[in-house]
């Protein structure tokens, strides 16, 4: 029992002084400095280091036309099915798909039969009628007629030329004709066939003037005016131009867009009808800078922006929005009137920061930004 008592207080002893190490011997650790601290010295290690060197571009923002792209298609303004009007074979069918043909060109000829019969007849009845009804008159004259033997002879003249008139149309419906200058889409008759009134004959489709269709957002309909110029492209190569015709007052329901039209000319007939278009409508004037897409940069929240220095020589970031783009690069909008864009090592640099800069050897001289560059730092886009 005795052993088991000295054994506790052994164990009890060992512990006791491992817990007090602890406390003995504990290790200091380094104090953290503030972050007034921490500011104070980035600024003493940013003073003694060197400015970075980057090159710069001076720019000078130009009035443009922002555009608003839609796309649609060319569709011709015109599509006529032509029918025959009477019973008949058709004996003729002169045209063939893809014609072009003129107003008033014969597509399908339907047999005669007995109308011509028929007019040659109303025709002499009609020579009789006249010849009765001068007889009538001289009668009357000389006393041997009365009024109502010339009103029945004028009755008779009246319907001999009803009757002449009448078989002229039969005669005239025995032939479908274009109703205007375009090409033949489709052919619906053979000769041989018999056919009876509004029987399709052929499809005519009008290729000029073509149209460009489209649908536009509510708020680009509200910048819109009948007759306002319009640019487009075709397949992505043909750009072409055109006045605007017709504009939407009444929405989809589904999209809420307002159907377009742009007319063009297409005397050539080179533009066919369902073709892929792109339409640059003019939005606005504003202000804005031609730079390289490979200056765009992105900021800390993922939005696309341009690093400049400004006449301090430091180091700033400006928004951007693309206004238009063309072969030469971008136009951005965003930045001052006048600025400097850094255009080589901006990718090493962020904003805030001091730099070296000295200008692109295409514009002929360099010389040290923090001295003499007088850029606007005006956020605005105003001279």
């Amino acid at each position: 029992m005795r052993k088991t008592y000295i054994w506790s207080v052994g164990i009890a002893v060992a512990i006791t002084a491992w817990l007090g190490s602890g406390l003995l011997f504990k290790e200091n650790k380094p104090i953290e400095p503030s972050i007034a601290d921490r500011k104070v010295r980035d600024a003493e290690v940013a003073a003694d280091r060197l400015p970075t060197s980057v090159k710069v571009k001076s720019s000078v923002a130009k009035e443009i036309t922002r555009y608003s792209t839609v796309s649609g298609k060319t569709q011709n303004k015109r599509t006529v099915v032509t029918r025959t009007e009477t019973t008949g074979k058709i004996v003729s069918r002169p045209v063939e798909r893809g014609d072009f043909v003129k107003a008033g060109t014969v597509l399908c000829e339907i047999s005669v039969e007995d109308r011509q019969a028929n007019l040659a007849e109303a025709e002499q009845r009609l020579v009789q009628a006249k010849i009765d009804f001068l007889g009538a008159k001289r009668l009357r004259k000389q006393g041997f007629n009365s009024e109502s033997a010339i009103a029945a002879a004028n009755t008779v003249l009246a319907q001999a030329q009803a009757s002449v008139k009448r078989n002229q149309v039969q005669l005239e419906k025995t032939k479908v004709y274009a109703p205007f200058d375009g090409i033949v889409e489709q052919v619906h008759l053979e000769e041989g066939d018999f056919v009876n009134p509004g029987q399709p004959c052929g499809t005519v489709i009008d290729l000029n003037p073509m149209l460009l269709t489209a649908r536009v957002s509510q708020n680009e309909v509200q910048d819109l005016r009948s007759g306002m110029q319009v640019r487009g492209t075709i397949n992505g190569t043909q750009t072409i131009s055109g006045a605007v015709t017709f504009i939407g007052s009444q929405s989809d329901a589904a999209t809420r867009t307002y159907p377009i039209e742009v007319q063009i000319a297409n005397e050539d007939l080179k533009y066919r009808s369902g073709l892929s278009v792109e339409i640059d409508i003019p939005m606005e004037q504003t202000f804005a800078h031609q730079i390289s897409p490979a200056l765009l940069t992105l900021d800390d929240r993922g939005e696309v922006g341009v690093r400049v220095v400004d006449e301090e020589a430091i180091v700033r970031f400006y928004n951007v929005a693309i206004v238009a783009e063309d072969i030469d690069g971008v136009w951005v909008s965003g930045m001052p009137y006048k600025t400097d864009i850094i255009t080589v090592g901006q990718e090493i640099v962020v904003a805030g920061e001091r730099v070296t800069a000295s200008y692109s050897s295409n514009q002929g001289f360099s010389r040290n930004i923090s001295n003499t560059i007088g850029a606007s730092s005006s956020a605005g886009l105003s001279p």
